[in-house]
């Protein structure tokens, strides 16, 4: 007897069955998940290849209808100047009551999707309910998928670009303008980008930060999405310091939050600035925005949950919809 084969989604498949609103559900979902496990989740491992690449392995296992898995991927930054994908990977999720794998993805396609979803979902958690104007600093791919996300899911009266490279974030404004039909703009100085907005992502590979405290307006609501380890910092420490600052998940926060351990390392944070995971905000458990005043951060480092849940979801839609 031969057990059945798993689907598998390539990008495209990802694409088709994980759209903006559903994908903003399934990472609430999958972050009050996170939030409510009794058992820790392990931090990501990450190895390094060759000269320059690197392999990262994310597991994670959950009670709740998540199941088990783990995102396998390698990252090798050379290959986007010849042209190619700089990352190259698979989400595969299991059964958590047979053991059984049920699904495969590419998880590239999967991560630049459920990354703006998730950032979406806290956004709708924690930024005034009359914002109207979204800030985004970055012209890659995250910042095209975040500004689809915000389109379809929580529509803003205008969205600003910002980026290192003026013409690149001119081009980004010209192409996202046809295609999604939205109010945008560039905007060269990123002061004025940041002043002109109720929400702001970044969404950026810059080493150095690139989004000032000094720039933000009470109120303002603010997504550090760009840096994923230690190293690369987006926004400088005054940012951080006068944020009410929530996280994805605390323990990754801790370990690889790099805005946050410059701060800590300075003296001027310890671990108790950090108010919340952003699972506990969505259960009601803690508050996130206190007041129209409060500027609040909320720091995405993404997790195998979001993921899974992401996998899910589309696996879920993908059946249903063909059967």
């Amino acid at each position: 007897m031969t057990s059945a084969r798993p689907a598998f989604y390539d990008a495209q498949a990802v694409a088709r069955w994980l759209d903006f609103p559903g994908g903003v559900a399934a990472m609430r979902a999958a972050m009050l998940a996170l939030s409510g496990e009794a058992l820790a989740q392990p931090q990501r491992s990450i190895i390094p290849v060759g000269d320059a690449g690197l392999f990262g392995v994310m597991p994670g296992s959950f009670a709740s209808t998540l199941g088990f898995g783990a995102k396998l991927v390698g990252v090798f930054p050379d290959a986007a100047r010849a042209g190619r994908s700089r990352h190259h990977g698979i989400v595969a999720l299991f059964n958590a009551a047979s053991g059984a794998i049920i699904a495969l993805a590419d998880a590239e396609a999967l991560t630049t999707i459920r990354t703006a979803c998730a950032t979406v979902a806290a956004t709708q958690a924690l930024a005034r309910h009359d914002s109207q104007t979204l800030a985004i600093f970055g012209c890659g791919t995250q910042a095209r998928s975040h500004i689809a996300a915000f389109a379809s899911a929580m529509p803003m009266r205008e969205t600003v670009i910002w980026g290192r490279d003026s013409q690149r974030a001119e081009a980004l404004a010209q192409a996202l303008r046809d295609e999604l039909g939205i109010v945008i703009r560039a905007e060269a100085d990123g002061r004025a980008a940041a002043q002109a907005a109720d929400i702001i992502c970044t969404v950026s590979g810059s080493a150095t930060p690139i989004l000032l405290g000094e720039w933000i307006r009470p109120g303002t609501h603010v997504n550090l999405v760009g840096s994923s380890y230690l190293g690369p910092s987006e926004a400088d420490s005054d940012l951080v310091c006068k944020s009410r600052y929530i996280a994805d998940y605390r323990s990754s926060a801790l370990a690889a939050a790099a805005e946050f351990a410059i701060a800590r390392e300075a003296g001027l944070v310890d671990e108790t600035h950090i108010v919340a995971e952003i699972g506990e905000v969505f259960s009601g458990s803690t508050i996130g925005r206190r007041d129209d005043d409060d500027i609040t951060l909320y720091k995405s480092l993404g997790h195998v949950a979001q993921d899974l849940g992401g996998l899910g979801c589309l696996h879920r839609r993908a059946v249903a919809e063909s059967a």
